[in-house]
């Protein structure tokens, strides 16, 4: 999956342009540029292959999803539903503005099950919180079917499935605003950055101003703009953005390549019958940067996983057991560990998590493996590691 494996000239050349101006940060300095703007470039190229009219650079993914919120007006006391499986960045985010994540249970997607999300939903719930996980996505007609009969925001968190499609719109183009990871590990990376994306034009002015302590951007005097509301440093760099217009540029190269290494990693795991793959809806199509499987129960996943790793197969994730990205292993949540005092309400708001249980997204992540597509093998490599992943998990069964 991540860019950086493919790293070449363009990316080099483009950083040239950043070294050779001198000017690193993304605002003001127009007279030393040259006429260089990697970051307003990079979010002309984001509107471009996204299919939306607005993009947002920030600093990392995590503070997208930070800026998506706060500019859909989400803060203390909101409830925001999200996936049991994610990436803490998820809960944390809606902490840090005082909100309330409320996690629900997945189902074959390996993303938010809608009957989940229903049953959730209260007087207090502002926004449902998709995160688009190991390059698929959700029933995303239900759940922005869902929002609009509930009047909800939805927030689509795309970072692992840049590429990927849904009746033919890009994963975060969907919902009322997307977020994008470009960290050092994503399909696209800029070694560290993010984005939020939206068709709507007051979250787009929201987004701009708050990334950068709320400076609106009105004119060419940085020391003359003004302050609508207060606001964060959320910038993403030159440097950085130099990298990931480079890297976005090569988007669908990436993809095909993925989706070529996928296609024989799954052929070959096909004629496992104990096997099945992760339900895609209809319409949508991957980013191909997992291949995601189910095996019969956790104890024959559990063996098989672990028969992968002994085996030499590498970049393949059981999460069950993953104390990242799946809330058994959350403790820190669970316990409330922060350096910092938290509001009533969230402490009261997150009571629930002591005692809850979630067996059907254990029922799901549990019988998992998730299996990274690397953009640098070759295919007699690929090939090879179909075979080894063939004889380890049949023997493993």
């Amino acid at each position: 999956m991540p860019g950086f494996e493919l790293f070449g000239e363009a990316e080099r050349n483009e950083v040239n342009d950043v070294l050779q101006s001198g000017v690193l940060m993304r605002y003001g300095f127009d007279g030393m540029r040259n006429g260089h703007w990697k970051a307003k470039d990079l979010e002309r190229e984001l509107q471009k292959q996204l299919k939306v009219k607005h993009a947002q650079l920030v600093s990392s993914g995590t503070a997208a999803v930070s800026v998506a919120l706060a500019t859909a007006g989400i803060g203390a006391g909101d409830e925001v539903i999200m996936p049991t499986f994610t990436f803490v960045a998820s809960f944390e985010a809606i902490m840090m503005l005082g909100a309330i994540p409320v996690l629900v249970d997945i189902d074959d997607t390996l993303t938010l099950d809608i009957d989940a999300v229903k049953s959730a939903i209260t007087p207090k719930t502002k926004a449902v919180m998709v995160v688009h996980m190991c390059g698929s996505m959700a029933n995303m007609d239900a759940l922005n079917n869902l929002c609009k009969a509930k009047n909800l925001i939805l927030i689509e968190d795309s970072s692992q499935a840049t590429g990927a499609t849904y009746k033919g719109k890009p994963l975060g183009s969907i919902g009322d605003l997307g977020c994008l990871s470009l960290d050092f590990v994503k399909i696209v990376t800029a070694g560290e950055g993010g984005a939020v994306i939206t068709n709507n034009e007051q979250y787009y002015k929201h987004s701009d101003h708050f990334s950068d302590h709320g400076h609106d951007h009105i004119g060419n005097d940085r020391g003359a703009e003004t302050h609508p509301f207060l606001g964060y440093n959320f910038r993403i760099s030159e440097l950085h953005a130099a990298v990931g217009l480079a890297q976005l540029r090569r988007l669908d190269e990436f993809v095909a390549i993925q989706k070529a290494n996928y296609t024989i990693l799954r052929d070959a795991l096909s004629v496992i019958p104990e096997v099945t793959f992760r339900a895609v809806p209809d319409g949508g199509e991957e980013s191909y940067s997992f291949l995601s499987f189910f095996l019969p129960d956790l104890d024959s996943t559990r063996r098989a996983s672990s028969a992968l790793k002994q085996n030499g197969v590498d970049a393949c994730f059981h999460y069950y057991d993953n104390s990242w990205h799946y809330i058994r292993k959350w403790e820190h949540l669970k316990e409330l560990k922060t350096l910092y005092p938290l509001p009533k309400e969230v402490k009261e708001g997150l009571g629930y998590l002591k005692d809850k249980k979630f067996p059907k997204s254990d029922h799901y992540i549990g019988r998992n493996v998730s299996c990274l597509i690397k953009l640098s093998w070759t295919e007699e490599e690929v090939r090879q590691r179909a075979a080894k992943m063939l004889d380890t998990i049949t023997k493993a069964l």
